[in-house]
């Protein structure tokens, strides 16, 4: 099974769109599909760093996850490794464009067969996901304020 792709236009910088994934309070506001909270116990924002947190979901569950920093290329990509079940490999590329960034999140399971389980998940998670990473970007004051100075009405 060929990976997860799921790719969004930001209007904003790689820079600022780099900076909402770096940061782990702005990183835990925005992490997981729609309705979920996040709770960091480490956030080592470095190559080999250890992630390690609990998704909070609007059912009242908790998801224990753990995650490896793989590679870290400021602003351009990041590389996470889930190690916890189901173990999947995280691309997030940023890429400047016209009118912002273009980031592209490809998500690799290490299984076919578990990809195909969850696919009916993943697909719309990851979507929501970028919906929440946009907001975050956008809701930074220098990023959503008008390049002339001007405050918005």
């Amino acid at each position: 099974m060929n990976p997860f792709l799921t790719s969004r236009q930001i209007p904003a910088s790689p820079e600022q769109v780099f900076a909402t994934i770096s940061d782990p309070q702005r990183l835990a506001r925005w992490w997981g599909p729609a309705g979920f909270t996040n709770t960091f116990h480490t956030c080592e924002f470095r190559p080999g760093g250890t992630w390690s947190f609990v998704m909070h979901g609007p059912d009242g569950q908790n998801y224990p996850n753990e995650s490896r920093f793989v590679e870290i290329q400021p602003p351009a990509k990041v590389v996470v490794q889930h190690v916890s079940e189901p173990k999947f490999q995280l691309t997030i590329e940023l890429t400047p464009a016209t009118n912002g960034t273009t980031v592209l999140w490809t998500q690799s399971f290490e299984s076919d067969e578990m990809a195909r389980r969850i696919e009916a998940i993943v697909v719309p998670a990851n979507e929501q996901n970028l919906d929440r990473l946009s907001a975050e970007v956008l809701r930074d004051p220098a990023v959503a304020s008008p390049p002339t100075g001007k405050t918005v009405q």
